[in-house]
């Protein structure tokens, strides 16, 4: 068929289709008329203008039939309310194990020191140890959080901080080893570091002052690592599925779930930079600031995710 007949077969048609129609059947019938006759003027007349007429024709349907559709809600306010706690709800159990995982080299690591007190600098380092001492002696134990400006600390501890968790994330990748081995040395380090003060009579003071920012910034790195084991699980375990269709899947979970620490950093650096080196704080203040981080995190990340799959009917994720 030549491309003028077959315009002239079918002008009425296409005119008709212009003129608007509120039922949704001859809507739909139209756009899949279109469709057929888009498909034949490409086929057969590809550098004609009968293409575009009926393309335009088409596009129209198109658009009023998807211009007025619901969308859902805002993707964002989607994602921090239902998405990702269904993902966390999906990987609880170990949301757990790494928690007890770094709690426990948390006791070890006191102890160590406690029954070794040369394991305090091999862990922290002499001048780390030397500067410490000093500004206890001098009456600042907490010297080290009044130093330089506060805006560039603010800054730097931020990207430290999101830098250090993407390696105890993206390490998971090594079966989980290497995530916990990075989870292993922080939580020494944490061990370590809160011995030292105890052993100088001064614990509860250095947990007031430097739980500050620390229980968001410690929760946020176990968090991490639990992104992290979340891929070396999947490696291990893959269930029904094969090791590559598991892998995909807690990949994607697992990057939700380390997008959602982002902000958790940056408050955290923002109380180290700005709120921790006022070590005098009103104790008041420095325990409605441990209540409310610690409160968020039980609640966002244990609490809001049960809560959350209960009402979509158990379902965990998507």
């Amino acid at each position: 068929m030549r491309e003028g007949q077959f315009i002239k077969q079918n002008i009425d048609r296409w005119e008709k289709y212009q003129q608007p129609t509120e039922d949704p059947d001859e809507v739909a019938k139209r756009f899949t008329y279109l469709v057929d006759d888009l498909s034949y003027a490409q086929t057969f007349f590809p550098y004609g203008n009968t293409s575009r007429y009926i393309n335009g024709l088409a596009a129209n349907i198109y658009l009023s039939i998807y211009k007025n559709k619901k969308e859902k809600k805002n993707r964002l306010t989607t994602f921090w309310t239902t998405e990702l706690p269904l993902v966390i709800r999906k990987w609880h159990k170990l949301l757990l194990f790494t928690f007890l995982f770094f709690i426990s080299f948390v006791i070890i690591g006191a102890f160590s020191a406690y029954m070794d007190p040369t394991f305090v600098r091999s862990v922290l380092g002499d001048s780390y140890v030397d500067m410490t001492e000093r500004n206890i002696a001098e009456g600042d134990p907490f010297g080290v959080y009044k130093q330089g400006n506060e805006l560039a600390m603010f800054l730097y501890i931020a990207f430290n901080n999101i830098r250090v968790a993407f390696i105890c994330y993206s390490t998971g990748i090594f079966a989980g080893i290497g995530t916990l081995y990075f989870l292993f040395q922080n939580a020494l380090m944490v061990g370590v570091f809160e011995f030292m003060f105890f052993h100088h009579n001064m614990g509860f003071q250095s947990l007031l002052v430097i739980m500050v920012h620390g229980t968001l910034e410690l929760s946020a790195i176990v968090i991490a690592g639990f992104a992290g084991l979340t891929i070396g699980s999947s490696m291990l375990f893959p269930g029904t599925y094969t090791r590559i269709q598991s892998l995909k899947s807690a990949t994607k979970d697992s990057i939700k779930i380390i997008v959602s620490l982002v902000p958790i950093f940056i408050v955290a650096a923002f109380f180290e930079g700005f709120v921790t080196r006022h070590t005098g704080m009103p104790l008041w203040l420095s325990l409605t600031i441990l209540a409310c981080s610690a409160f968020f995190i039980v609640w966002y990340f244990i609490v809001y995710p049960i809560r959350v799959s209960r009402k979509h009917g158990g379902k965990v994720t998507e």
